[in-house]
């Protein structure tokens, strides 16, 4: 069968762009002036210790949250989202933390969750089961999840699979950014690697991905950049480069060292590739 997926984009592309945005409960900044951009075909992991903001930020980009001051550019155009439908629309999938799936239907019907294939014209119009199966089992195939039976319940599928038909739906459907907001419940090692199997897949189709997690050494496995949070603001924005997976488990300890940490950072990654290659 023809795979009719929109084609990827082209990698470096910025798809999303925070440019000094705020947000405000009150007399209390959630998030004060966030610069930040997340490419097209890049992973890109937002660490913070818990109340640093990265919840409003995930809340914002899903349209759940309408940002005070600054702007949101999606694809180069200023964009305000009332609701999560219009994000949806916009190409702007989230995958949450409380990932919720109807557990008693099957797993293709989760999958197209109304827009179910057909066939036939009206008044004739049938939906195609057997389509629906086969579209449900290649795609998640793509993300990692193989030998399903798609008209198993949902409530059979583990934790890490959860998300990963979630991502799968989004890449089947079009989107062009995905938001990952890291499953809080303990995950074994089998499910996290499927979990960030499936966000590699996201990447390599071209989508802009902002994955949002508390696993530093998770993040450093899959990132490309590292955007830290810290009370509401950005305490670093780093690449792979820049910091390896122990920075980065110092970086999420916070204390009053966290701006001047991740500042000397960069320096420190130079001195270190420039040792290796003195030492060849």
């Amino acid at each position: 069968m023809t795979d009719d997926r929109p084609p990827g984009r082209p990698a470096g592309l910025p798809e999303i762009e925070l440019q000094r945005v705020t947000v405000r409960y009150g007399s209390v900044a959630a998030l004060s002036r966030v610069s930040a951009t997340v490419p097209a075909g890049e992973i890109t992991c937002v660490l913070g210790e818990n109340g640093s903001g990265k919840s409003t930020l995930v809340a914002v980009l899903s349209g759940l949250r309408r940002h005070d001051e600054g702007q949101l550019l999606l694809s180069g155009e200023p964009v305000h989202f009332s609701s999560p439908r219009q994000a949806r629309a916009a190409g702007i999938a989230t995958v949450w933390q409380d990932l919720a799936v109807a557990p008693l239907l099957s797993i293709w019907r989760n999958f197209f969750l109304g827009a179910e294939p057909t066939r036939g014209v009206w008044p004739l119009r049938r939906l195609d089961v057997g389509r629906a199966r086969e579209i449900t089992v290649r795609a998640m195939a793509r993300v990692g999840v193989a030998g399903l039976d798609p008209d198993q319940p949902a409530s059979t599928l583990e934790a890490g699979a959860r998300q990963s038909l979630a991502i799968a739906r989004a890449m089947q459907f079009g989107a062009r950014a995905l938001i990952v907001d890291e499953s809080t419940a303990p995950l074994t090692v089998a499910q996290q690697t499927l979990l960030l199997q499936s966000i590699v897949a996201a990447r390599g189709q071209g989508l802009a991905v902002l994955l949002v997690t508390n696993n530093p050494r998770y993040a450093h496995l899959v990132g490309d950049r590292f955007l830290l949070l810290a009370h509401g603001q950005v305490a670093g924005l780093l690449t792979r480069d820049d910091v390896d997976a122990s920075d980065l488990m110092r970086l999420m300890s916070g204390g009053e060292e966290f701006g001047a940490l991740t500042e000397a950072l960069p320096d420190l990654h130079s001195e270190r590739r420039y040792s290796n290659r003195e030492g060849r």
